[in-house]
């Protein structure tokens, strides 16, 4: 035990450098904030909702809350109740189990409301299509305004499609499909 805190004590620690995040984060970041003023007049409430998928997309989901990303300081927050959600984010396909839940939780979201279905397997079941537990693609259970593709789409996708729907662009019958 000895031997190995004199050795945590001279040697250097063994971390990379913080890197910015990519791709203008913090410019998509602050012109969102601007949007979801002009859109809703406060910040954005979104209820994530997991029908069935690998966790891939979430674990990219929750990386937008951490220490590195912090998309609180842009006026969006995570919340747990559908009650006070706009925006339902939906991973995974809808299997049989949580068909019903995920009518439940649109139906509980006060207006205006959107459906953004996140990844390969909320748009279109991706690797478990065929399933015999999978009803199918989100879009077969809600009206889906958003498609963001990816296995599992990156946290800078992510903030760009919240931008693009916040944005105003115009979501017409069919969603818009960003890859």
């Amino acid at each position: 035990m000895r031997r190995r805190l004199f050795k945590n004590l001279i040697t250097a620690p063994c971390t990379e450098a913080v890197s910015e995040p990519t791709d203008g984060f913090e410019a998509a970041g602050e012109e969102l904030r601007g949007a979801i003023a002009r859109r809703l007049g406060r910040s954005l409430a979104i209820r994530e909702v997991d029908a069935g998928s690998c966790n891939g997309c979430e674990l990219e989901i929750h990386a937008l809350s951490n220490a590195f990303y912090d998309i609180e300081r842009f006026g969006i927050r995570f919340v747990a109740s559908p009650r006070h959600a706009d925006v339902l984010l939906v991973t995974g396909p809808v299997t049989l189990n949580m068909r019903e839940a995920l009518e439940r939780t649109w139906a509980a979201m006060p207006a205006p409301k959107w459906v953004i279905a996140a990844g390969d397997c909320g748009a279109g079941c991706g690797v478990f299509a065929g399933s015999y537990a999978c009803v199918g693609a989100v879009s077969k259970v809600l009206p889906v305004d958003l498609v963001i593709r990816g296995c599992p789409p990156t946290p800078v996708q992510l903030l760009q499609g919240l931008l693009w729907l916040m944005s105003g662009a115009d979501n017409a019958a069919a969603p818009a499909v960003m890859s």
